[in-house]
C-alpha cells in the first residue's frame, strides 16, 4: 500500500471515530419531551371525543401509557384512516397508535410492531335491506372505510361475487351515516365499532346481523421503518402492557367481554 493511501485511510478512520453518533427517533422523542401519536378519533371505542371534545378511547389511553413509560407528554394528533401513514412520512407524528392492520404492503413503507390489538369482523345492515347474514350481502350495495382491512376484504368479496357494488368512504361516521340513510345496504367493520355505533343511537334503523368470514385483524403500532431502536422499544412496551395486565384493564374499560389473544398459533405466543 502506498504512503498516500495509508494516510488517506488513516484520515477516514479518524473521522469515523470522532464523528458523533446520529441520535435515533427514540432519543429524539425523549429529548423533545413530547410523543406525537397519530390516532383515529372517529373509531369508537378505540378513538373518539367526549362531550367536551377531548380525545378518549383505547388508542388514546395506549398513547398516554406509552408517553408515560418514555417520561414525556403525549400529544394526540387526530388522523383519519387514509392519512395515518402520510402523517408519519411527512413528520407530523412520531408513532401511529391508530388500529393499523399489519399488512405486508404497509410494511414496505413503515416499520410495524407485534400486534397490540386484535379485531373480529361483523356485518351491520340497514334493517330495510333484508340482510340477515354475510351471505345475504351478495348483489347488494355495500361500503366501508377506504384503506382499512375490512374495506380491502369486502371490495375483494364483491369482485368475487360478480354482483353488487362497493363504495369507499373517508370515515367510519360516513359509512354508518350512509348505512342509516339507506345509501348502502350493509357494511363490514370491526365488531367493536359495529356494536358501539348501534348502541350510540346516532344511526337509526341499523343492526349487527352476524360475523364476516374474514381473518382476525391484527393491528400494530408503527413508525419509520429504519428506526430499529424505537421499534424494539415499542415491541417491548406492548409485551409489558400484556404481562402487567394493563392491556386487559384497557380492554375491559373500553370494550368489555372476552379478551382477544394477540398470539398466532404456530408463529408466536
Amino acid at each position: 500500500m502506498k504512503k498516500t493511501s495509508v494516510l488517506a485511510f488513516g484520515l477516514v478512520a479518524a473521522t469515523a471515530l470522532t464523528s458523533p453518533a446520529k441520535a435515533d427517533k427514540l432519543d429524539d422523542i425523549i429529548s423533545s419531551g413530547t410523543l406525537r401519536c397519530a390516532v383515529v378519533l372517529d373509531f369508537p371505542p378505540m378513538g373518539s371525543r367526549d362531550e367536551n371534545n377531548n380525545p378518549i378511547g383505547f388508542d388514546v389511553d395506549y398513547c398516554n401509557d406509552l408517553a408515560k413509560a418514555l417520561g414525556v407528554t403525549a400529544e394526540i394528533v387526530e388522523t383519519p384512516f387514509p392519512e395515518r401513514i402520510p402523517a408519519l412520512m411527512s413528520g407530523r407524528v412520531d408513532v401511529g397508535v391508530a388500529s393499523t392492520s399489519d399488512t405486508l404492503e404497509r410494511a414496505k413503507t413503515v416499520g410495524m410492531t407485534i400486534p397490540y390489538f386484535a379485531f373480529q369482523m361483523a356485518v351491520t345492515a340497514n334493517d330495510k335491506s333484508g340482510i340477515k347474514s354475510f351471505e345475504d350481502m351478495k348483489g347488494k350495495t355495500v361500503g366501508a372505510t377506504a384503506g382499512t382491512f375490512e374495506a380491502i376484504a369486502l371490495e375483494k368479496s364483491v369482485k368475487e361475487w360478480g354482483a353488487g357494488e362497493f363504495r369507499p368512504y373517508q370515515t367510519q361516521a360516513d359509512v354508518f351515516l350512509a348505512l342509516s340513510q339507506g345509501q348502502i345496504d350493509a357494511t363490514v367493520s370491526t365488531s367493536t365499532v359495529a356494536q358501539s355505533n348501534v348502541k350510540s343511537g346516532k344511526f337509526a334503523g341499523i343492526s349487527v346481523v352476524g360475523m364476516a368470514p374474514y381473518d382476525i385483524d391484527y393491528v400494530s403500532l408503527f413508525t419509520n421503518r429504519e428506526e430499529y431502536g424505537l421499534i424494539n422499544y415499542l415491541n417491548l412496551f406492548i409485551n409489558q402492557q400484556v404481562r402487567t395486565g394493563r392491556y386487559a384493564e384497557l380492554y375491559e374499560k373500553w370494550v368489555g367481554g372476552d379478551l382477544p389473544s394477540l398470539s398466532v398459533n404456530g408463529v408466536y405466543r
